[in-house]
C-alpha cells in the first residue's frame, strides 16, 4: 500500500526554479527598497512595490515547503533546502518590515548612511541572484558561489560600519529632539536587519556548497 502511495507522488520538483524566483523576488524589493530611500520616486509606489514582492516570496516559499513534503528527490538535504528558503524569505520580510516603518513614521529624506546602506541591500540582493543559479552545478560553480557570497559577508561588514557612523550622527544632530533620534535609530536597526539576513542567505549557501561540491 505505502509503494503504491509513492508511486503517486512526485520524484522531482523544480526546486532551482522556484530559489531563482524567489532571489528575483529580492532584488525587485531591493531595488524599490534603494529608489524609496534614495527619494527618486514617490514613496508610497515603492512600498508597494515591497509589499506586491513580499506577497509573492511568501506563495514561493509555500510552493516549496509544499513541494519538500512531496517529493522523494531533493537537489540537496531537506533541511537545506527549507533553511535556504527560510533565510531568503527572512531577507523579504525585514525589506517590508522596514518599508512599512518608513512609511509609519511618514519620511521623506534619509541620511547618507541610511542611502548607503540601502546601496549596500541592492547589491547583496544582486550577488545572491547571480549565485543561486549556480547551484544548479555545484560541482563546477563552487569556487565562484564562494567569492559571490563571501562579497556579500564584506558587504554586511561595511553596512555595520554605516550602521555606527549613521547612529552616532544622528544623536549628535538630534540631541535635544529625542524623537527624532528614536525614529533614525529605528530605521538603521531595520537596515541592518535586512544585511544581516542577506549574510544569513550568504551563509546558508556556502554550507550547501561545503557539503555538496
Amino acid at each position: 500500500m505505502f509503494n503504491w502511495f509513492q508511486r503517486l507522488l512526485p520524484r522531482t520538483s523544480d526546486f532551482f526554479g522556484m530559489f531563482e524566483a524567489h532571489s528575483a523576488t529580492l532584488t525587485a524589493a531591493a531595488t524599490a527598497l534603494n529608489t524609496l530611500v534614495d527619494g527618486r520616486a514617490p514613496p508610497h509606489d515603492q512600498i508597494d512595490e515591497i509589499d506586491r514582492r513580499e506577497h509573492e516570496a511568501d506563495e514561493i516559499i509555500r510552493q516549496v515547503l509544499r513541494s519538500v513534503r512531496q517529493t522523494f528527490l531533493t537537489p540537496f538535504d531537506r533541511g537545506a533546502v527549507i533553511s535556504l528558503i527560510g533565510s531568503m524569505d527572512d531577507s523579504i520580510d525585514e525589506m517590508q518590515s522596514t518599508a512599512r516603518a518608513i512609511d509609519l513614521y511618514e519620511l521623506e529624506s534619509f541620511e547618507a548612511e541610511m542611502k548607503q546602506m540601502a546601496g549596500m541591500i541592492l547589491e547583496q540582493a544582486n550577488l545572491i541572484a547571480q549565485a543561486i543559479p549556480m547551484l544548479r552545478n555545484i560541482s563546477d560553480n563552487g569556487a565562484g558561489i564562494h567569492v559571490l557570497t563571501e562579497k556579500v559577508v564584506r558587504l554586511e561588514g561595511n553596512a555595520d560600519d554605516a550602521h555606527a557612523k549613521g547612529l552616532k550622527k544622528a544623536f549628535q544632530q538630534h540631541a535635544h529632539e529625542p524623537m527624532k533620534f528614536i525614529i533614525a535609530r529605528e530605521i538603521y536597526k531595520h537596515l541592518e536587519r535586512i544585511t544581516d539576513a542577506f549574510e544569513d542567505v550568504a551563509n546558508e549557501i556556502d554550507g550547501i556548497v561545503i557539503d555538496h561540491a
